[in-house]
């Protein structure tokens, strides 16, 4: 199963703290670092349910071979970019592949490689793929669907701050935003 890894965060988050203050109608900013956490946590919630990236961001997916049908999914959509493809062979040397098309227009992305390194690869985690994901760099990137789903969240665990659950609703909502199954 690939590993997909945060390499670097967002730069913003999909909702503002003075978007979901207003949305829980509270008053004054004592709250504001309590409900900035809420919202980070959420987004970073929706992203693991959803299994997309809501702004960009840079990650990397890790599998262990490269594919036989020369056919690579970039597991954490919408695909903005492939920035390297790397691989560590047996004796633990690492090197750059770059004989491969990107196709960003489908959902998930795809890596077509045109041709695939003859050298024996490391056993696990041989192949390393970075990338950036997201719909955005800006918080109206993100579709407002998501947006909302993401603050209904942080609401929540506002409101109930000893519960680190998810509202099955907004468990179903985040799921039928995937594309990826694994």
């Amino acid at each position: 199963m690939p590993t997909i890894r945060v390499i670097t965060a967002p730069a913003v988050e999909p909702v503002s703290v003075e978007t979901v203050r207003a949305f829980l109608r509270v008053d004054g900013e004592q709250d504001d670092p309590l409900i900035a956490s809420l919202i980070q946590a959420a987004r970073e919630e929706w992203e693991r349910i959803a299994r997309r990236a809501c702004i960009t961001q840079t990650l990397e997916q890790v599998v262990d071979c490269f594919p036989e049908d020369y056919r690579m999914q970039v597991l954490r959509p919408p695909l903005q970019d492939v920035i390297s493809v790397k691989y560590i062979d047996r004796d633990g040397v690492e090197h750059t592949w770059t004989d491969y098309q990107v196709d960003t227009a489908s959902d998930p992305g795809v890596i077509l490689f045109k041709t695939l390194p003859g050298a024996m690869l490391l056993e696990s985690g041989a192949v390393r793929v970075r990338f950036t994901a997201g719909y955005g760099d800006a918080a109206s990137d993100v579709p407002e669907r998501v947006r909302n789903d993401i603050m209904q969240l942080a609401a929540f665990w506002f409101e109930e701050r000893l519960s680190g659950e998810v509202p099955m609703h907004l468990q179903l909502r985040f799921r039928s935003e995937r594309t990826v199954w694994f």
